[in-house]
């Protein structure tokens, strides 16, 4: 596939998505007119990355931005606490908001905020607020949202929280501990109550799939209020964890099941990596994502923790400039899917070579 036509197909369905939300949000007028001037803005977007392609600079339209390493928490099979140094240091507050300005002119329409846990930093909101043309969906455990962090999400809606579970109590609470489940649904039901639109990420393995997948358990999300759920195919960032690793017809499966959801429920599903295939392969290292870890490196992706340049020494323009990330983007056979779902996790050798 041409870098053109993946490009455009990218485009495309990014405005599809929020044309998605236009739906879920019919009966919120003030939601809906966000939704109507976020497409405005996308559309805004979609001609300056266009513009810095031609400056030759790949600029991606998602970025995901692990804000910290810390957490109130320690979920088995967590990548953040597998790859980032407990030692290394966080960027200041002054270097993420200048960097969220820079993405906002270059075009990045999303920004993933991941963690650690992210509202650790406590000040977090003051920063997106001042971003309002880009969407930040904020995963987050949720145990950290109390009143006085939903009024101002109340305030913000460019920014959607998406709180992590995986299945039920019993799956929820056997990765994230005793208690969790009840505690995430305590502060859904609260933030239904205050009209704040959110999400859940749901890290899918072979073993849960089948709980996932189910009506009984989307509808159990969608009851609580969810108008968002990412279903997160897991990586085996932990030895001997292969076996949980989502199957080929799972994978398959999974794309009918959201076609599915979107005709029966008023919400939004959305796969993560997805099917690729359609776009030439993996979109890590900016053919659709990069990611910024939380010492400032700029990464393939969360799961490919590799770099060669760092933005807390220079401009997210030049750091998009990288050599490595180019190298990769340009290494079609290595981005093709595999049986584990994940390209650059499965020829991590080869992305390491890179650098050397």
């Amino acid at each position: 596939m041409s870098n053109h036509n993946y490009i455009k197909l990218m485009n495309e369905s990014i405005i599809r998505l929020f044309k998605k939300a236009m739906k879920v949000s019919l009966t919120n007028p003030s939601r809906l007119v966000f939704i109507l001037r976020t497409i405005r803005w996308q559309k805004n977007a979609v001609k300056l990355r266009d513009y810095w392609k031609t400056n030759n600079i790949t600029v991606p339209p998602f970025m995901i931005t692990s804000i910290t390493k810390r957490c109130n928490l320690k979920c088995k099979g967590c990548y953040s606490l597998k790859f980032h140094d407990a030692c290394t240091d966080e960027m200041c507050n002054d270097k993420l908001e200048h960097i969220m300005s820079e993405a906002n002119e270059l075009g990045i329409s999303m920004n993933l905020l991941a963690g650690g846990e992210p509202f650790v930093r406590k000040n977090i909101l003051q920063i997106t607020k001042k971003f309002p043309q880009i969407i930040f969906p904020i995963f987050t455990n949720g145990l950290l949202i109390d009143n006085e962090l939903m009024n101002e999400l109340k305030t913000q809606k460019h920014v959607i929280p998406v709180l992590s579970v995986e299945g039920l109590e019993k799956e929820t609470d056997k990765r994230r501990g005793t208690g969790v489940y009840n505690r995430i649904q305590e502060t859904m039901r609260a933030m239904k109550r205050k009209g704040i639109f959110f999400g859940a990420s749901l890290t899918v393995t072979k073993d849960n799939y089948s709980t996932l997948t189910s009506h009984e358990f989307v509808k159990e999300m969608m009851n609580l209020g969810c108008k968002l759920l990412f279903f997160v195919e897991y990586v085996p960032v932990t030895e001997n964890t292969e076996n949980l690793i989502v199957t080929n017809e799972q994978r398959e499966d999974l794309q009918e099941k959201l076609t599915k959801f979107y005709s029966i429920y008023n919400g939004l599903f959305i796969a993560f990596p997805g099917d690729e295939s359609k776009f030439g392969g993996c979109l890590s290292s900016g053919r659709g994502f990069v990611h910024v870890s939380p010492d400032g490196s700029l990464e393939p992706c969360p799961f490919a923790p590799y770099s060669d340049v760092n933005i807390k020494d220079m401009s997210l323009k030049e750091a998009l400039k990288s050599d490595f990330l180019r190298k990769i983007r340009q290494s079609p056979e290595h981005l093709k899917e595999t049986d584990s779902g994940c390209a650059l996790w499965n020829n991590s050798d080869w992305v390491k070579s890179l650098l050397s």
